[in-house]
């Protein structure tokens, strides 16, 4: 038997269960660490979806369509405001909120043959 043997006279098995025991309590840590961090990633990432629709909204149509579509996207519009031809929007959904700005443009282009 080639089994290493320490000052005590112990050998060496049993060493790895409590390193194995350490990485499973890491990694249920991390784990639940994610799972806990999960929810508000995704209420950033639905916040500034809503936003970035309500500015686009606001910008076409006012206030009530960036409100309308803010709703429809899950959030509520926090805030709403109109500098001439750029709307500046706040969504909140859920724990986050998202800021979004939009600017109403039209750019006339001549048709083809010039009609």
């Amino acid at each position: 038997m080639d089994e290493t043997r320490t000052r005590t006279g112990r050998g060496d098995r049993g060493q790895v269960l409590p390193l194995m025991a350490l990485a499973l309590i890491v990694a249920l840590s991390l784990a639940l660490l994610l799972a806990r961090l999960a929810p508000l990633v995704d209420d950033a990432a639905r916040a500034q979806t809503a936003a970035d629709a309500a500015a686009l909204a606001g910008a076409a149509e006012g206030r009530s369509a960036a409100a309308r579509f803010a709703n429809a996207n899950g959030g509520e519009l926090i805030d709403f405001h109109q500098d001439g031809s750029i709307v500046e929007v706040t969504v909140r959904v859920g724990h986050a909120s998202a800021d979004a700005s939009a600017r109403f443009r039209v750019d006339w282009v001549a048709a083809p043959g010039g009609g």
